[in-house]
């Protein structure tokens, strides 16, 4: 593993964030997933779900944009903020602004499911849609440059990673003897503070990322030993579709994380019908990866042990959701296949 220096993203810096956050962040519940099916399926094993879908704004991303929002200086809070995103960074960049009494100028994707453009509205944000990628990106440069509104990036920097390791905190004191934690990864703001805190608390426990075939920036960057960018993206789990690494982010993984498994929109349709099934839960893509990956591509080295799955995420419309759910259930098979 690599060796990051002088990164801030100790137990005690952790700890002290997730304290500091914990008056307006939600502690979500950590519950097992015992049927016989998937019990069947991991050998015995137990499995234990961290419900981030029930956090603030339907996403871990609540976090992350807090903690970044309260370290805005004072002299700089008439300004405001602003994101670029395709939908859950927005709506929770949106909520953070609220609770430090700010305002918030959000730039969305015009592709993004208006379902979370709604969200973000609701949030009281001004929403500006643009082009997917750098138009985006460049119109919230733009109203840092022209409104000074400081830009709370979606997934990289020191107190995204500290917000988000709550969720790796709260897991591991709930469940110490975990043999493994399994996380989606899109940008790396959720894994680097995950495996962090896993790490910090528990070294012998395993931290696996989950990315979709079509959108593998992290692990392609772990394979090359830099941070690189993809030509393009495709996969359902916008979530987890940005098409970098960036420089902190991939640090922390190259330092935490075990290893990072993909699995194709097939299988991720097919995790999302399992968690349906068999938790009674209604999750988007990025959640359903990491089911994925544990039944699919990590099912053979985890028989029998005890593993943690982040359920990162639950914003989904209706009729969306049940398009998907309908191409897993064609696929199930296949993935919980011996």
């Amino acid at each position: 593993m690599a060796n990051i220096k002088n990164d801030g993203v100790t137990l005690e810096a952790m700890t002290t964030r997730a304290v500091s956050l914990s008056d307006a962040v939600l502690r979500t519940p950590v519950v097992p997933l015992k049927t016989p099916l998937i019990g069947d399926l991991m050998g015995g094993g137990s499995v234990f779900l961290k419900l981030e879908c029930f956090q603030h704004t339907g996403t871990f991303k609540a976090r992350g944009a807090l903690s970044v929002a309260r370290q805005i200086p004072e002299d700089r809070l008439g300004a405001g903020i602003t994101a670029a995103s395709a939908g859950n960074h927005a709506i929770a960049a949106a909520w953070a602004a609220r609770q430090c009494g700010m305002s918030a100028k959000v730039v969305m994707q015009n592709t993004a499911n208006p379902f979370r453009i709604a969200r973000a509205r609701a949030e009281q944000a001004d929403v500006i849609l643009r082009d997917p990628g750098p138009d985006t990106f460049a119109e919230a440069e733009r109203l840092s440059r022209e409104e000074g509104r400081t830009f709370i990036h979606p997934f990289e920097g020191i107190d995204t990673t500290l917000g988000a390791s709550g969720v790796g905190l709260e897991l591991i004191q709930d469940v110490p003897e975990l043999d493994a934690v399994i996380v989606s990864v899109g940008g790396g703001g959720l894994i680097s503070g995950v495996a962090a805190a896993i790490k910090a608390v528990n070294p012998k426990c395993k931290v696996f990322g989950v990315e979709p075939t079509g959108a593998d920036s992290m692990s392609r960057s772990l394979a090359a030993g830099q941070p690189i960018a993809l030509d393009k993206v495709m996969t359902i789990a916008d979530s987890l579709a940005p098409p970098m690494a960036l420089p902190f982010g991939y640090a922390l993984c190259a330092a935490y994380v075990d290893e990072i498994v993909t699995v194709t929109d097939d299988q991720i349709c097919a995790g999302m019908v399992v968690l349906q099934q068999e938790a009674k839960l209604a999750v988007e893509p990025a959640a359903g990866a990491a089911i994925a990956g544990m039944i699919g591509p990590l099912r053979a080295r985890l028989l029998g042990q005890k593993i943690g799955v982040v359920i990162c995420g639950a914003n989904m419309d209706a009729a969306s959701y049940e398009v998907l759910l309908a191409r897993g259930r064609d696929h199930l098979d296949e993935l919980i296949a011996p």
